[in-house]
């Protein structure tokens, strides 16, 4: 059975997050393709109605077909890209040509470019329509149909409100947007800014620590994104502040959870080759932090996160230097 066959909308990726999309997307009966890039997987999904290796206990509709041919895929006209940010260039110039629309559910930015994912995707799909999908997600309630709501970016609204409906279920709630770099700065910014939540609670910080820090760290995804031309409204919905909310007060984040155990005083090397699934944030703290320091932003959680991340510093110094900053007037300017 092609791609074609199977449905209209499919999804690229086979991750916890992308497993989870293709479940919502066939929880209304519809057949869903789900490239996977591990063979295991696809058979998994189609053998037993399961993803082990990524979500693991979730049982699947027998209506999402895993798809191990990624040219297959292109005989969709709506496409959900759901790969790490770290390899989605290459994955997009592998798959063929695609004058459909490219939803693109990854938060993070490109090592060495310092580009955002639709930058990325507008060089190696030119013919595709591109869209951003971005909010306060875990993907195992998604998967088990507990209610979400997500911000849907495209260039218009109308655009947003077409796709959105699209994908809409009685569960998912996408509210559609025309601002795309808002949505996916907040999806890059809380990943960072969750690792540094993460550490506040592994190092015993206190909830009060971990409420300034949501609330400064907002403040650096406010300056960042409003001097590269966010809108406030975007970054302080759902795919900035939401999603900024969620993955810093939970261990169900990835990010947190690494983060967590850089403040109990763990390596982050020894974290992350411990880990099967991506926290994206170890991957986007220096590559933000470059693009900070070379546009005149200061966001100094961030740079404190990429010291983290890159081991020329630890938890306790890294905390006495955040606290020793000059006192400032409240704002996301300041």
């Amino acid at each position: 059975m092609t791609a074609a066959e199977q449905g209209s909308i499919g999804v690229i990726g086979a991750g916890a997050w992308g497993t989870a999309l293709a479940q919502m997307l066939a929880s209304d009966g519809s057949s869903v393709p789900l490239w996977a890039f591990e063979s295991v997987v696809t058979d998994a999904i189609n053998r037993t109605h399961e993803n082990p290796m990524f979500l693991p206990g979730q049982p699947l509709a027998p209506t999402i077909v895993g798809q191990p041919d990624l040219a297959e895929m292109a005989q969709c006209n709506l496409l959900l890209v759901v790969t790490p940010a770290q390899f989605t260039r290459h994955i997009l110039s592998e798959l063929p040509p695609f004058d459909g629309t490219l939803l693109l559910c990854s938060k993070g930015m490109e090592a060495g470019t310092h580009q955002l994912m639709t930058e990325v995707v507008r060089q190696v799909q030119r013919t595709a329509r591109i869209a951003v999908l971005s909010g306060p997600t875990f993907a195992h309630e998604v998967a088990r149909g507990l209610p979400a709501a997500v911000t849907l970016a495209a260039e218009t609204v109308e655009e947003a409100s077409v796709l959105a409906n699209r994908i809409a279920r009685p569960t998912f709630r996408p509210y559609a947007s025309d601002d795309m770099l808002g949505a996916e700065i907040g999806g890059v910014v809380k990943n960072v800014l969750a690792i540094a939540c993460g550490v506040v609670d592994g190092a015993g910080l206190g909830q009060n620590a971990r409420a300034a820090l949501i609330t400064r760290g907002f403040a650096e995804m406010a300056r960042y994104g409003m001097t590269r031309g966010a809108r406030m409204e975007t970054l302080s919905g759902l795919a900035g502040f939401g999603d900024l909310v969620l993955t810093c007060s939970s261990t169900s984040s990835r990010n947190f959870s690494l983060g967590k155990g850089l403040g109990e005083g763990q390596s982050a090397a020894a974290l992350m080759a411990d880990r099967r699934t991506v926290a994206e944030g170890a991957f986007s703290a220096p590559v933000l932090d470059d693009d900070a320091r070379a546009r005149g932003i200061d966001m100094p959680i961030v740079a404190a996160v990429a010291r983290l991340i890159a081991g020329t510093v630890d938890v306790r110094a890294v905390i006495d230097d955040l606290l020793a900053r000059p006192l400032k007037r409240e704002g996301w300017q300041g």
